[in-house]
């Protein structure tokens, strides 16, 4: 059993709106919401083994702000509490607040310091992990290729600015307005080349061992699964690879607020998960998920709902 929660986006500020204007956001409320779940998480009989963390921990505006490190800290010490590993995702909000550089120094780095867990690049926050006997947690760097807290001179920004602008004419690069792929807009990403072979050799591994695969990344990689906008840039190249592999039965996303879920043509479920962020104060939004030989139960808290997943 383990726990998943998405889009915190915790700051100490007073409710705001999103950036369309029309809905309501809780910075400050959303860490109570966490503590919350924290508490239901080690209250859980038999006890949870690992939490999912898909993203956003913190808001952007911790970084205009000056709290982004006092902000992440106060999330890290309510999840800290827990007494099993967490796995963290890297979300626009987290590049917003912080260089690729620095979150590799943070609390928010859950690769494993050595070994050939993940690509050669350290700061791909991409690896995998042995969960329990045939069972495998993939994480995926959903912003590898992304304008997001990257030094504007460097190779990765340069590519993913000329990607960007090719497939966006908007002056705002964070419009999706008028675009025959809406999805390829800068608070999304995609995937490099290196991140995209490297998860066909784990699958591969996966496959040899008949291993269940469970893969979580901040964005979703099918339209079924988003809202058309919230897409990864290359999210074909993604499902390209977990669909010429067995392996995979579930894959895990945050960054759309609202959630969404749907059960691909290869038999793989897509469960984006509501975002706390926009859950009132009264509510909340995280779940624990059962993993049987078969199946896998969702139970949802306030605005998510219960699922059973079939593989």
């Amino acid at each position: 059993a383990f726990g998943v929660i998405a889009d915190i986006q915790f700051a100490d500020a007073e409710d705001g709106h999103d950036f369309g204007g029309c809905r309501r956001r809780y910075y400050r409320h959303s860490l109570r919401l966490l503590r919350e779940a924290v508490r239901a998480w080690a209250d859980e009989s038999p006890p949870i083994d690992f939490v999912l963390q898909l993203g956003d921990s913190i808001d952007g505006q911790n970084a205009r702000r000056g709290e982004a490190e006092s902000a992440l800290q106060q999330v890290l010490a309510v999840l800290g509490e827990l007494s099993v590993p967490v796995h963290h995702a890297w979300g626009n909000h987290e590049l917003y607040n912080f260089s690729r550089a620095r979150l590799v120094q943070s609390g928010l780095y859950s690769r494993p310091a050595g070994g050939s867990d993940g690509p050669s690049d350290r700061e791909c926050h991409a690896y995998h992990c042995s969960l329990a006997p045939r069972l495998r947690l993939v994480v995926l760097d959903t912003y590898d290729a992304s304008t997001l807290g990257t030094d504007p001179g460097s190779p990765r920004y340069q590519e993913s600015l000329r990607v960007l602008r090719e497939k966006n004419p908007n002056d705002d690069l964070n419009s999706p307005a008028g675009l025959k792929e809406p999805y390829f807009v800068a608070f999304n990403g995609g995937f490099s080349q290196a991140q995209l072979d490297w998860f066909n050799e784990v699958l591969k591994f996966s496959d040899e061992n008949q291993e269940k695969v469970i893969v979580m990344g901040h964005v979703p990689i099918h339209p079924c699964a988003s809202n058309g906008v919230c897409l990864a840039w290359n999210y074909e190249a993604a499902l390209s690879v977990i669909h010429s592999h067995q392996c995979v039965v579930c894959v895990l996303a945050g960054h759309l607020h609202d959630g969404a879920y749907c059960l691909d043509s290869h038999g793989v479920h897509h469960l984006t998960l509501e975002g706390v962020i926009e859950t009132p104060p009264e509510s909340n939004a995280f779940g624990t998920i059962y993993v049987y030989e078969d199946k896998m139960i969702l139970k949802g808290r306030g605005r998510i709902p219960d699922r059973v997943m079939h593989f």
